[in-house]
């Protein structure tokens, strides 16, 4: 019921926000195009009847001896008189004569007192004392003296008009009506094709927040739905991905806990019952129950560093620290290792210690954690080689064993939090993700490059430290090399 009052409202939005505003536009348009009409045709038949009355204007220059005699002589001639009705005045507002023969002005003559109140010419529309609506203009005659010795009126009946004024205000509303009814059919159209995807994409994502991933909607249109249904159902995609990384992570890490309790429980039982008896069991016991609590240490410290950082407080202590020594301790912790599984690990101390800066704590996390994998994923026979390489301002550490491999779609997902590629090598699918936020605090850059069944390459780059005296140093010899190379110019 929700979402049936949810689909009216786009209507009554659309009603509101587009029909109404068109509605109020059309009737806008149409009163605009009337009085333009009125106007228009005001001024035409004003025009019209100026142009057939100026015979009249020969009275000017007349006097007033002959302007009686003039007037009638010029009415009886007038030509035009089916066509209107022209009055003619003196002075005294007597009416002179009339192209009808009528001997008295009838009705109100605004336009006669406007015309006299500017000593010029007027129009207005009046009523005749019969009640009919009518145009009527009036010009002021003057002798050659410029002495005002009357004027002429002439009157034209707007029954015309008004006929025409009905029948443009018909045409107006018919055309309306249809503009309106256009926009009414194409409006609930649009809507129709819009309500519809939306209900199919409402339904399709209930189902998704339920929990159903694998539902999706039939895409039907290239437009902006066609785009939101294909973003929802690689959302949905993407989250049912999440769901099953999230479900082996779980397991993973169940299975990564699970494995040294068990150990630490049975070791831990064994060694009990050989007390007093079994020194060297209960030793060889106390040594596996301390390294296995080592590694749920660890495990539990990884997960402790991916929680920091889904939350942003994944901090680093920097100082000044000689990474050459660091890659050094961390290769031969696992020295014995890779020597028990019979896989060489090969390092060749550089010669020149460099040194950066950073958290000496995180970054041994990070040389752990990815020699750690190489060796994982590296059977007997093969080889983890570590090398470390001074570039252009920074150090460059490879990482490189004969693994495996990585699968070339797998190869830009390793990283990603989760994430196992090989889900038979035990390990909890955030190494990787925990080592490259820590370079990045760091400055660096974490490359992986693999070849699945040749093996795998981790290359991690690092800015150089730099003590503040060697940069002033080199800002004063870069400022001496300027100065003299100015002079020499």
């Amino acid at each position: 019921m929700q979402l049936d009052i949810k689909f009216k409202s786009i209507a009554l939005r659309w009603f509101m926000n587009i029909f109404l505003i068109v509605a109020i536009i059309v009737c806008a348009v149409a009163i605009a195009f009337s009085m333009l009409f009125n106007a228009m045709y005001i001024e035409r038949i004003g025009d019209l009847s100026s142009d057939y009355a100026y015979e009249f204007y020969a009275l000017s220059g007349t006097n007033r001896s002959t302007f009686r005699d003039s007037a009638i002589d010029i009415a009886d001639q007038f030509s035009n008189k089916t066509k209107i009705e022209v009055q003619v005045l003196d002075s005294e507002d007597n009416l002179v004569v009339s192209t009808t023969g009528f001997q008295s002005a009838s009705g109100a003559m605004p336009d006669y007192e406007k015309a006299k109140q500017n000593g010029s010419s007027a129009i207005a529309k009046t009523k005749t004392s019969g009640g009919e609506l009518v145009l009527a203009g009036t010009t002021m005659l003057y002798d050659s003296a410029g002495r005002p010795i009357g004027a002429y009126r002439w009157v034209t009946s707007l029954s015309g008009f008004k006929r025409s004024m009905i029948s443009f205000v018909i045409f107006e509303i018919v055309v309306a009506i249809i503009v309106l009814s256009l926009s009414a059919f194409s409006g609930l159209f649009f809507i129709k094709s819009i309500v519809r995807p939306i209900r199919d994409v409402s339904n399709i994502a209930r189902k998704i927040a339920m929990g159903d991933f694998e539902s999706r909607i039939e895409i039907s249109k290239n437009d902006e739905i066609g785009e939101l249904c294909d973003t929802i159902n690689y959302m949905a995609s993407e989250l049912n991905q999440a769901r099953n990384l999230k479900n082996d992570f779980i397991s993973s890490v169940s299975h990564e806990l699970r494995t040294p309790l068990t150990a630490i429980r049975g070791w831990g039982e064994t060694a009990k019952m050989s007390v007093g008896s079994d020194e060297a069991l209960v030793n060889r016991g106390l040594d596996i129950v301390l390294s296995e609590a080592d590694r749920l240490s660890s495990l539990v410290e990884e997960l402790l560093d991916f929680s920091r950082i889904e939350t942003g407080r994944m901090t680093v202590v920097s100082s000044p620290l000689n990474i050459s020594e660091l890659l050094a301790s961390s290769v031969g912790m696992y020295a014995e290792l890779s020597k028990q599984q019979g896989i060489e690990l090969i390092f060749t101390p550089p010669s020149e210690q460099l040194e950066v800066m950073g958290d000496i704590n995180r970054l041994k996390q990070v040389f752990i954690n990815i020699i750690d994998n190489a060796i994982k994923y590296t059977e007997s026979g093969g080889q983890v080689l570590v090398d470390q390489l001074h570039e252009e301002g920074c150090v460059r550490i490879s990482i490189k064993d004969t693994g495996v491999g990585i699968p070339a779609q797998d190869i830009d997902k390793v990283k990603e939090k989760f994430y196992k590629a090989n889900k038979t090598v035990r390990g909890s699918g955030i190494g990787l993700a925990v080592a490259d936020e820590i370079i990045k605090q760091h400055q660096g850059l974490l490359f992986i490059e693999s070849t699945e069944g040749v093996g795998t390459t981790a290359t991690i780059v690092l800015p150089l430290y730099e003590p503040e005296e060697t940069l002033n140093t080199n800002q004063e010899i870069t400022q001496e090399i300027i100065i003299e190379g100015e002079e020499n110019g």
